[in-house]
């Protein structure tokens, strides 16, 4: 009798250590997802606005390629290239510290912008990025310089 309660007892103790270490995997991941990261500036990037270059303009890149976050005056837009996505950005989310940004990715809305003709081309030097923002609404082109192999660096 005392070894079946033995047993049990061993067992639940497996399976409480097993949801106390998920719990704390599901909190971690909650909290890396709220946590700011930082934004560095693309050197020699180029940015369009239906066809001619904007008065204030910056493109910043993270630690994953194909994500960018871009300054157009005083909007910032959250560009996923593999899901050809286009998020508005709430500034206030966003910290400025010199040429780069802190923001999370958790700031991400649910919703993406209406981006038809989305467009991703590389064009020799570099990867053109190109999309209207709305069904009638300006095109936003974005210039990244590829590196020495032709590939992709942001």
């Amino acid at each position: 009798m005392t070894r079946r309660f033995t047993t049990l007892g061993a067992a639940s103790l497996l399976i409480l250590s097993a949801l106390l270490w998920a719990a704390q995997a599901i909190a971690q991941s909650k909290s890396d997802a709220g946590k700011k990261s930082t934004w560095h500036s693309i050197q020699f990037g180029i940015v369009k606005f239906n066809n001619e270059a904007p008065n204030s303009w910056n493109i910043y890149h993270g630690e994953k390629k194909g994500l960018l976050l871009v300054r157009l005056w005083k909007r910032y837009l959250f560009v996923d290239v593999a899901e050809e996505e286009v998020y508005d950005i709430d500034p206030k989310n966003i910290t400025v510290v010199g040429d780069t940004v802190q923001w999370s990715l958790g700031d991400v809305p649910d919703k993406p912008i209406d981006t038809p003709d989305f467009k991703e081309k590389n064009v020799g030097l570099v990867d053109r990025v190109q999309f209207r923002l709305g069904k009638d609404g300006h095109v936003l082109e974005l210039q990244l310089p590829l590196d020495i192999n032709g590939r992709t660096m942001y």
